[in-house]
This record gives C-alpha cells, sequence and structure tokens, in this order.
C-alpha cells in the first residue's frame, strides 16, 4: 500500500532546506553576481569552517549537550600547529599533534559532564575561558607565523589550495560531513548518541554506557575544531589570538537552522550542512548589500530566534 503525498510533513521536514532556496532565490534577484561559479565558491570555502564545527556540534547537541569551548580550541590548535609548522615539523606530525590535542580538551569536558555531573553549560564555559587564557599565554598575545619552510608552503594549501578547481577545506567539509552522516546513520555509536538524547535514563537501562558516549561526542566535537583551526591558520598563514571568538555561537546557529533539536534526540547532519549554508549565504547576501556589520549581528540574531521557534513549535505539534 503506498503512502499518500503530504505537502504539509514535506514541507515541515525540509524547512531548512527550502529556506535555503528561498534565500539564494532572493539574494540572485538583487544581485547578478550572487550566482557566479567564483561567489558560490567563495560562501563554500567561507562556510567549510564554521560546518566543520557545526558537524561536531551536532553530536554533542544531540545528547541534549552544548559545547562554548569550540571557538578557544580552534584558536588554541591553530597556534600549536603554527609553531610546529614554523618550526619545521613534518606536516604529517603537525596536523595529527593538533587533531589529537583538539580531541584531549574535547575529552577533558565530556569526563567533567559524565563523571562529575557538571551541566554541559557550565562545563563548556570553564573550558572555553581556560582554554582562550591558554591561547594568550602560548602566543603571548601576539600571532604566530607559519615561517616560510617548505613545509609552511605544503601547509598553506590545507587551507588556500584548490583540487580541481574545487578549495581543498571545501573537499575537507566534504569527507568530514560524509564520515559523520555514516557515525550518525549506520554505527552502534551513532544510535546511543540519539537514545541519550531521547531519554538519557532509559538509554542507560538499555545497557548505553553514557559516560563513555559522551566522552567521545566532545572529543569528536574538539578534534573537529582543531581540524577547523588548522585550516583557518593555513588559509592566513599565521595562528592568532583571537581567532574563533563567537565561532561557537555561529555552529550552534547552524545545527539549530538545520532542524536539530536542543532538546537532543532529533535531528540530521544533512540540517546541520544546510544550516551552515544558511549563515554562509547571508552572510554574503548581508556583504553585497553593504549592510553594516553591526546590522549583520541583528540579522543573524533574527534568523537564529526564529529557528529556535520553528524548532518549538515543531516539538508542540509532534506531541
Amino acid at each position: 500500500m503506498t503512502r499518500s503525498f503530504d505537502i504539509r510533513t514535506f514541507v515541515m521536514e525540509n524547512i531548512p532546506l527550502i529556506g535555503l532556496i528561498v534565500l539564494m532565490a532572493a539574494v540572485s534577484l538583487y544581485s547578478p553576481n550572487f550566482l557566479t561559479v567564483d561567489n558560490l565558491l567563495n560562501i563554500l570555502r567561507q562556510t567549510s569552517i564554521n560546518a566543520i564545527i557545526a558537524m561536531g556540534m551536532t553530536f554533542v547537541i544531540l545528547t541534549a549537550g552544548i559545547d562554548l569551548s569550540v571557538g578557544s580550541i580552534l584558536a588554541f590548535a591553530g597556534a600549536v600547529c603554527a609553531s610546529m609548522i614554523a618550526a619545521d615539523t613534518p606536516l604529517i606530525v603537525a596536523l595529527l599533534t593538533t587533531l589529537v590535542i583538539g580531541a584531549a580538551l574535547g575529552a577533558a569536558s565530556g569526563s567533567i559532564i559524565a563523571f562529575f555531573g557538571v551541566q554541559a553549560f557550565i562545563a563548556t564555559l570553564v573550558g572555553m575561558t581556560m582554554v582562550r587564557g591558554l591561547v594568550l599565554v602560548y602566543t603571548d598575545g601576539r600571532p604566530i607565523s607559519t615561517g616560510d619552510f617548505d613545509v609552511a608552503n605544503s601547509f598553506y594549501e590545507v587551507g588556500g589550495g584548490y583540487i580541481a578547481g574545487i578549495p581543498i577545506p571545501v573537499i575537507i567539509a566534504g569527507v568530514v560531513f560524509l564520515a559523520c552522516w555514516y557515525v550518525l546513520n549506520y554505527t552502534r555509536l551513532g544510535r546511543y548518541v540519539y537514545a541519550i538524547g531521547g531519554n538519557e535514563q532509559v538509554a542507560q537501562l538499555a545497557g548505553v554506557n553514557v559516560s563513555r558516549v559522551k566522552v567521545i561526542v566532545y572529543a569528536i566535537s574538539g578534534a573537529l575544531s582543531a581540524l577547523a583551526g588548522i585550516i583557518l591558520t593555513a588559509r592566513l598563514e599565521s595562528a592568532q589570538p583571537t581567532a574563533g571568538l563567537a565561532y561557537e555561537l555561529d555552529a550552534i546557529a547552524a545545527v539549530v537552522l538545520g532542524g536539530t533539536s536542543l532538546a537532543g534526540g532529533r535531528g540530521r547532519i544533512t540540517g546541520t550542512l544546510i544550516g551552515a549554508l544558511i549563515i554562509g549565504v547571508l552572510n554574503n547576501a548581508l556583504n553585497i548589500m553593504d549592510v553594516s556589520s553591526y546590522y549583520q549581528m541583528i540579522a543573524k540574531g533574527a534568523v537564529i530566534l526564529l529557528a529556535v521557534v520553528l524548532d518549538g513549535r515543531s516539538k508542540a505539534t509532534s506531541k
């Protein structure tokens, strides 16, 4: 027996995608240069960093948590990576070390949450503050240049290079998306993440090691934040002590705009990618319209508020 097509259900399930299409159509009417290949690639390149962080944030929010430390981890990872590149460390060693540091910092927050019962907001707020201080101590408040060794030139390609005309950061974001999509949809860890977000007590009774899963998801968030820090540092050819400020807000916004519930247990990684693209297109559109950065913050806040309201209405109607 075939199911009849329900237009209302289709719209409710695809609000982020429909919103992205409508936004792109509206901007293209305002500016014919918006849909050019160069501009679209520029949007994708600028969106890639936020998308990578947001995909890690999706794991955390699906467990009904939050991670405010991602921007600070990005900055510290970038500083460590830049200093290693400047010391002519082999590229693969520098990259792997940076990713491990990011995962370790994320796992530290996850451990505090899982084993000491500290609320995620508080634990990651403390992590954000302490790691930001660590960045300033490590850099002495000054940028760290990657230098001009051969390894530095190879490192730059990570953030500024192209493969077949596609920016390498976009390719990296695509690989991260596929990996996250597979984990959430086809692995035991993915099922556990949704189960914990749906009802942590029931998941515990069902035999899920809730504490271990929480540590893993925060480690994933930290590692992907470090990856974003690598890309940003490579593109700028230096690590800035102020890098990553307020990046956690954009990441959370992308997750929420993509339809993932802040209450946990409901959401899709594809929605997060669409949410990141909405923010990227919105930023690009406001720049094209020459809107002041102050008003851009107001506009972005209004969009996030709308997404939260729609999420609340969706939960209310599903009960």
